[in-house]
């Protein structure tokens, strides 16, 4: 029987497992470690949590749906920020990016101009504006900042029309001031910009729309306050 060699110097013995900190030889593989079942996850946002316990029942029964795939969620929302003086000031749009950012916590996309207008002074390629989407957690999360915190800021609000819709169910306002996000630092602010908010939903009709975003607290305009102005 041939004689069984001795291991090499920087390679363990047959059995052995190579040390904490040290790399593997070549050709040998260290096991991963495998993944804590305690392994912490995100929190679920409060609407996104509120529409799965409360509203999806209550819209399958109110539109007599056969199947929770057919109940209308929200899709994303999309802010756009028209900043036509970027043109002649470009430290106009890094602020407005910058303050969009801290209000929606996400990276915004600066928007071109795609044609060039003489009597706008506006050449092709030009910064005209800003934008961002947001989807999953972050456009709950917008939401209900926006709902619960930014809305009873505005000045003499009394609810938003319920006539702004596409009639694919999707709706879009308008704000005048972003001085109404707290995110926002009055003191700092250089200029007062506004923004349009679409919210997309799945929903086939503007009527299931309304439902969803009224269960998702928006606050609309009350029929006996339409009705009087």
């Amino acid at each position: 029987m041939g004689k069984e060699k001795p291991p090499k110097k920087d390679q363990p013995a047959k059995g052995e497992k190579t040390p904490k900190g040290e790399k593997a030889p070549k050709g040998e593989k260290i096991p991963k470690a495998a993944k804590s079942h305690g392994e912490e996850k995100g929190v679920t946002p409060r609407l996104e949590e509120l529409f799965r316990t409360s509203l999806t029942p209550d819209l399958m029964k109110r539109f007599k749906y056969t199947s929770v795939m057919q109940v209308p969620r929200l899709h994303k929302i999309s802010v756009n920020v028209g900043v036509g003086e970027a043109t002649q000031d470009a430290k106009i749009l890094d602020s407005v990016v910058r303050e969009l950012e801290s209000i929606v916590g996400q990276k915004p996309v600066i928007t071109r101009a795609k044609k060039a207008i003489s009597n706008f002074k506006l050449r092709e390629g030009l910064p005209i504006g800003v934008r961002v989407t947001l989807r999953r957690n972050k456009m709950y999360e917008f939401m209900d900042r926006f709902v619960a915190v930014a809305v009873p800021r505005i000045r003499d609000f009394r609810g938003f029309s319920d006539r702004s819709f596409d009639g694919r169910g999707n709706y879009t306002v308008g704000v005048k001031e972003q001085i109404i996000f707290p995110e926002i630092d009055v003191d700092k602010v250089g200029r007062v910009f506004g923004m349009d908010i679409t919210f997309v939903t799945t929903a086939r009709t503007d009527q299931e729309a309304l439902e969803l975003l009224k269960g998702l607290g928006f606050p609309f305009v009350k029929p006996e306050a339409a009705a009087a102005a």
